[in-house]
């Protein structure tokens, strides 16, 4: 690590820290924190929705994802920008309608308080993971960052970092940093993208590359002994693996892009973004631009993992080739988290690495940060501000940042006992929890208002997730997820066709 390249990590995180310095001065009380009292426009909305959707998923994820599984890694991105469509077009004006700040607080008004304690604690769950992938995410990026740094210090400084980001400027924080992060995001990806095109010779290349690394060679022929994945005995088996979308099979990954979709639509955090905003035309307008930008940055991060593949070896690679007697003269990967950053490391000069490099950083940090505070304003609005009477002064200004502080203190603690861990694969089961347990019962809410009953609304959101559960432990071919809501459509249906208007109000 050069003198230069640690000058250009400074330069980015000096500028996101004076932005969450400035953000803080905008928050006076819990109202300014959470939703920035519904004055942002398109701009802030858009910074709001993709400060927390492009983190460690789309960037550091995706590339990693690509590195085992090619062109299927595109599916976070594509599917977050489908979800943002689908947010915009459908849901923006109902929300707002709604005159709700969190999401458990529509289903609190239209299915009774058990409806939402129950989908609090879920919701807050299924965030946390994501939460988690970032902290993972970040805690990679220090290591490599710092190599003599130890997991824990790593984990410690994540937290600082993180808290330090969001405490003080709230959504105003979350809005303004993202904003700077994603404009910073596009200058880093577009620079990488050219260095990969330009060194391998374009896409044909690139994928000449990939053959002569994998088809049919030692590499190829011990993916099974090293990685778990299936061997690749030639130039079928490659395209099967890396050219397609559908790598993985498609119940998975179709099933994953429904969980991007259903997740977008079912999180707090990005119907917080939408309550921030000063007018239905603003949100609109930001959500709209919001899945307009995240599918090229997974476009990218493809590529990158795919450059990375044809030239790099994983530790566990390297130990099967010497096992089986192979000689390793390719550089060696530590952990497929480091895909991207070490990219920049050995392919841009010393202060564009640094300045990729912080960027990274600050996409963690803010998507890592914007997530918790989804948890905490459902925390706070939902749990702990029904038992303590907190509306928005400064005793909840208070509350929201320990809650904050609590929650990635937590994440940090977990994230140390699964450092190598597919983030994609988190990202997916964590929008699929929240997908699970909201969509269905929140669209009935807010499309048809008193036609589902309150017994049927709660029922689905415990047997979405524990069919979910099921699918996954008895290993069952079929994505959990498609299980998961097809079990939430068919109870939410029944509970509408046993219903009337008249039964379901009466009930509440």
């Amino acid at each position: 690590m050069t003198n230069m390249t640690i000058a250009g990590i400074i330069a980015v995180l000096t500028l996101i820290s004076c932005v969450g310095v400035y953000s803080g001065k905008k928050v006076k009380n819990g109202n300014d924190f959470l939703t920035g009292s519904g004055k942002a426009g398109p701009g802030l909305v858009c910074g709001a929705i993709l400060g927390s959707l492009v983190g460690g998923q789309s960037t550091i994820g995706t590339a990693q994802l690509a590195f085992h599984f090619g062109l299927s890694a595109w599916w976070f991105t594509l599917g977050s920008g489908l979800g943002c469509l689908f947010l915009a077009l459908g849901f923006v004006g109902p929300l707002r309608r709604s005159g709700c700040v969190t999401e458990p607080q529509i289903l609190r008004r239209e299915y009774g308080t058990g409806a939402e304690s129950l989908s609090s604690i879920l919701s807050a769950l299924g965030v946390f993971i994501t939460v988690l992938v970032q902290v993972i995410s970040c805690i990679g990026l220090f290591t490599i960052i710092f190599p003599g740094l130890s997991p824990f210090a790593a984990a410690a400084l994540t937290v600082a970092v993180m808290c330090a980001y969001i405490v003080f400027g709230g959504a105003w924080g979350a809005g303004m940093g993202g904003m700077v992060k994603v404009g910073l995001l596009y200058l880093a990806f577009i620079g990488s993208l050219l260095i990969v095109l330009t060194g391998e010779g374009g896409l044909s290349g690139l994928a000449a590359a990939l053959r002569v690394q994998l088809a049919g060679t030692p590499l190829g022929m011990i993916q099974t002994a090293a990685a778990g994945l299936s061997n690749i005995d030639g130039e079928t088996s490659l395209a099967a693996r890396f050219f397609t979308l559908l790598a993985r099979g498609v119940g998975k990954d179709l099933g994953s892009c429904l969980s991007l979709i259903l997740g977008v639509l079912s999180t707090q955090t990005y119907a917080q973004a939408v309550w921030s905003a000063s007018s239905d035309r603003a949100a609109r307008r930001g959500v709209l631009l919001g899945a307009l930008l995240c599918p090229p940055l997974g476009a990218a991060g493809i590529l990158i993992g795919l450059s990375m593949r044809a030239h790099c070896v994983t530790a566990a690679e390297a130990a099967a080739l010497a096992a089986a007697g192979q000689a390793v003269t390719q550089p060696v990967l530590e952990s497929t988290v480091h895909v991207l950053p070490a990219f920049a490391l050995s392919h841009m000069p010393p202060v564009c690495a640094g300045v990729v490099l912080g960027t990274l950083l600050i996409t963690v940090i803010c998507g890592g940060a914007g997530l918790t505070l989804g948890i905490s304003a459902i925390l706070v609005k939902d749990v702990f501000g029904r038992f303590c009477g907190m509306s928005g002064g400064r005793a909840e200004l208070a509350v929201s940042r320990l809650t904050i502080v609590a929650v990635l203190g937590a994440s940090a603690a977990v994230a140390l006992t699964m450092p190598g861990a597919l983030l994609n694969d988190l990202g997916f089961l964590s929008m699929g929890l929240r997908a699970g347990v909201v969509f269905m019962p929140m669209a009935a809410a807010l499309f048809a208002p008193g036609r589902l009953r309150s017994g049927f609304a709660v029922a689905s959101m415990l047997i979405a997730p524990l069919t979910m559960a099921a699918v996954r432990f008895l290993r069952l071919p079929v994505d959990p997820l498609l299980a998961g809501m097809a079990a939430a459509i068919v109870v939410c249906g029944v509970g509408i066709a046993l219903s009337s208007p008249a039964h379901s109000a009466k009930e509440k």
